[in-house]
């Protein structure tokens, strides 16, 4: 057999850094993980071939070479992966399909052949048995969660590893909070599953031995979740690092992580540098309304500072558009970025995913609309919201209008820098830092518009954070990519 793992092309997103990774001539952010997941449960004495279409294309001999073509697919690239699929049976290919966009929607594509939906640890198997026999199926689905110390090491030797700007790996699936509005506790459950120690160090020491040694993101829906187990895996990874060059760390997490110093504290020396953290919303009404209970009665200010404090970038998710949300939010979300020093801040309208009880809710309450589109920053929801569409959308604007104008970007980033103190992570010399540096003088410097803050922020940063210089020049690179993103959605 010989088989085709074919992912499909992201379209710009907020987190598609597309307009950052030619500083650094790459082409993606990261491979397809769960593609190569899967490659690696396939039988042995099949070939296969990885086409990710975010770096490559897919070309007619692929296609003559194949019997099968696998594709995974988050709901973002719903319409990329249509296109996929039609080319694929206009090639003569079986087709088989696997993933979040598929889990819901699978009744949408009619040209697939067969589906593998849930977790593929506990569906592909039966399909390989039938496939064998001669008899596969049109859908397999399991609602049973899988094993995690049984999940095989992705098939890292099928990635070309020059084009992409970071690797990821897992450790964990599953969150043991229930917010309304996510659909990880109904797909992957709430009580977290994870990989041994062993399993998280071999993967690592894979891809060391390949020559990696850029970051690395744990891919995991809330990596404290299960804090036990996290806390022993730090610990075997400060060991590990001792004497390896580069493999930065940043992952996902709830804010309970200020809670417990030891953790940060591990955290940093493993090696862990930023944090991408939920915070949804300032108001307290609001995180009553979605569930989100481990935000509530805190310090939101606070508990960002002190993480940050601990030598970990926060990288903040917010959501515009519950229904206690009044014309204030808006200033108030503005006020909170802007105080918190989270330059890189996702600002989203509340969309309702299936299978979560937010999607229930307003089903029964007939507000829901359209299909979601899974894009963070479109400016679009599938619901209606008790402020009214064309409030939400206004305030909405202007909050991401406000926070990527050069002046306010640029202030959060001194914001952040005042009071970071990273990881002290050995990084091998690569002339392409030299050049993204360069770039960004040109691009950013001479002929952006933001070439005045640009060189405020420059200057300042040499006088009085010189070891944070690459840290400045990175969030200036992202903060172009940001306000591309943004005068898509919010043009001024």
């Amino acid at each position: 057999m010989k088989v085709l793992l074919v992912y499909p092309e992201i379209p710009d997103t907020f987190w598609s850094f597309k307009y950052a990774l030619p500083f650094i001539g790459k082409r993606a952010l990261m491979p397809p993980l769960g593609l190569l997941t899967v490659a690696a449960m396939l039988p042995p004495t099949w070939d296969r071939r990885l086409v990710d279409l975010n770096v490559t294309s897919l070309t007619e001999m692929d296609l003559a070479w194949a019997d099968y073509a696998f594709i995974s697919a988050m709901v973002v690239q719903r319409e990329s992966a249509r296109h996929l699929i039609h080319r694929c049976k206009e090639g003569g290919l079986k087709v088989v399909a696997g993933g979040p966009l598929f889990r819901w929607e699978h009744q949408q594509f009619g040209e697939v052949d067969h589906f593998i939906l849930g977790e593929a640890e506990v569906t592909l198997p039966s399909f390989l048995v039938d496939l064998e026999s001669g008899d596969p199926q049109h859908v397999y689905f399991s609602t049973g969660f899988a094993a995690m110390e049984k999940s095989p090491a992705p098939q890292w030797d099928l990635v070309n590893f020059r084009y992409y700007s970071s690797a990821a790996i897992q450790f964990s699936r599953g969150c043991p909070f229930d917010c309304e509005f996510c659909d990880i506790t109904s797909t992957l459950g709430r009580k977290p599953r994870v990989k041994t120690s062993a399993q998280v160090i071999t993967e690592l020491d894979k891809l060391h031995r390949l020559g990696w040694h850029d970051p690395v993101f744990f891919v995991d829906d809330n990596f404290i979740g299960p804090k036990r187990a996290c806390k022993m895996l730090l610990s075997e990874l400060i060991v590990w690092r001792k004497g390896k060059e580069g493999m930065p760390f940043n992952t996902q997490a709830s804010l309970n992580l200020a809670d417990d110093e030891e953790l940060m504290d591990l955290m940093v020396k493993a090696g862990f540098d930023s944090v991408f953290v939920g915070i949804e919303t300032v108001d307290e009404e609001g995180l009553r309304e979605c569930g989100k209970r481990q935000n509530l009665k805190r310090d939101l200010l606070h508990d960002v500072q002190t993480i940050q404090s601990a030598g970990l970038e926060v990288q903040g998710g917010f959501i515009c558009g519950f229904d206690h949300d009044d014309h204030s939010i808006f200033e108030r979300l503005k006020d909170f970025i802007q105080r918190s020093g989270i330059v890189t801040a996702m600002v989203g309208l509340l969309q309702a995913l299936p299978g979560t009880k937010l999607h229930k809710r307003l089903a029964e309450e007939k507000r829901l609309l359209d299909v979601t589109s899974g894009d963070n920053v479109d400016a679009v929801t599938n619901l209606y919201p008790v402020m009214g569409p064309e409030a939400l959308l206004k305030g909405y604007k202007d909050v991401l209008a406000f926070l990527y104008e050069p002046r306010n970007y640029y202030a959060r980033i001194r914001v952040l820098l005042r009071v970071l103190n990273p990881p002290k992570v050995r990084t091998p010399f690569e002339w392409r830092y030299v050049t993204a540096f360069i770039r960004s003088l040109v691009f950013l410097g001479i002929v952006g518009r933001e070439r005045v803050y640009y060189w405020r922020l420059l200057l300042w940063t040499v006088f009085n954070r010189p070891t944070l210089l690459s840290h400045a020049v990175t969030y200036m690179i992202f903060g172009y990519h940001f306000r591309k993103i943004r005068e898509r959605v919010a043009p001024t």
